[in-house]
């Protein structure tokens, strides 16, 4: 149920973690190329090193696969480009103004460039509407297809058809839809109640429909029309009311980083790890980059055995995840 980043270009440099896989203390690790924190290298400086260090990771797995998971959008959001011996890429926003075969095309080699460095799961694409151009984080920096539902569905729909025939997985973002957002979750929270509609679930809803995702990651939003007291991540009306019983997704669910500010700020960790279970979160992602914590993959299996042993989570409420995790691995 843990998806966490971390620091090491080799496999004596990310030792920690390598103990972690094999104690079975951990399911997945997030990789990125540049440390916020320090601004050094964090986990890439070429294809070969990068191959090295997910093998050395992969090969400690006890049981299941371990999931190696990226931020490969294209644009600016791409943790493997130019800098690093990487193809460069094109952005969702240069993408969704051609037709959908090319982002096919671009899809497929992105996803070939993934799968050579051992890369299983792409956190992408984003499937938000661009409704707000404004937006910091999403239109903004060029991370939507479009404003349009039917374009971004074509695009996003070529774009991981594009990825499954590499062997790829895809985890669509940022449920239910932060498109029409005018702040940024990395800083504190950002209430959409008066500019979020239901046509920001269309893209959600037609993938879904479509059998096409692996997994669905979501937004740390507010939306008081949604839940008044929760934002997205931590909304069990938002994520099981909606995400499952209305859209009928069973897959994989995925947080937002839950260091984000929108979360850490408002509720603290251990909390939040609680409402995010509770809302029916199946991963909880740690990107460890706004702060770094070394230890942080099992102090949060500490908080898990006190929810269950506190009776306020329940037994059958993690296994639930782990059958859905196991799906997405094999």
């Amino acid at each position: 149920m843990l998806l966490v980043g971390f620091r090491g270009l080799t496999a004596e440099g990310a030792d920690a973690m390598r103990r972690q896989v094999a104690a079975g203390s951990l399911g997945g690790v997030l990789l990125f190329s540049v440390d916020q924190l320090t601004g050094g290298p964090r986990n890439v400086e070429s294809a070969e090193q990068l191959r090295g260090l997910v093998d050395a990771l992969t090969a400690e797995a006890p049981d299941l696969p371990l999931l190696v998971a990226i931020d490969q959008e294209g644009g600016r959001v791409a943790r493997l480009g130019p800098g690093h011996g990487f193809p460069a890429t094109p952005s969702a926003a240069e993408m969704g103004q051609q037709a959908p075969p090319a982002t096919g095309a671009v899809s497929r080699s992105m996803a070939q460039t993934l799968a050579g460095v051992g890369v299983t799961l792409n956190l992408a694409p984003v499937v938000d509407l661009a409704v707000n151009p404004d937006n910091p984080i999403i239109a903004g920096v060029a991370r939507s297809f479009s404003a349009d539902p039917e374009t971004v569905i074509a695009h996003a729909t070529a774009f991981i058809e594009g990825h499954h025939e590499i062997g790829l997985r895809c985890a669509i973002k940022h449920f239910p839809g932060q498109g029409s957002a005018s702040g940024d979750t990395h800083l504190g929270i950002v209430d959409v109640t008066e500019a979020w509609t239901d046509r920001e679930l269309r893209p959600f809803a037609a993938l879904i429909g479509a059998g096409l995702p692996n997994a669905v990651l979501t937004a740390h939003i507010f939306n008081a029309a949604l839940d008044p007291d929760h934002p997205a991540t931590l909304s069990r009306p938002t994520i099981t009311g909606i995400l499952r019983d209305e859209l009928g997704w069973d897959g994989a669910v995925i947080s937002d980083d839950l260091q984000m500010g929108a979360i850490r700020d408002a509720y603290g960790y251990e909390e939040a790890v609680a409402l995010a279970i509770e809302a029916g979160i199946d991963i909880l992602l740690i990107a460890n980059q706004l702060v770094y914590e070394a230890d942080v993959a099992e102090r949060t299996i500490d908080i898990v055995e006190r929810l269950v042993r506190s009776g306020r989570v329940s037994e059958e409420r993690i296994q639930a995840s782990y059958e859905r995790i196991v799906r997405l691995k094999r």
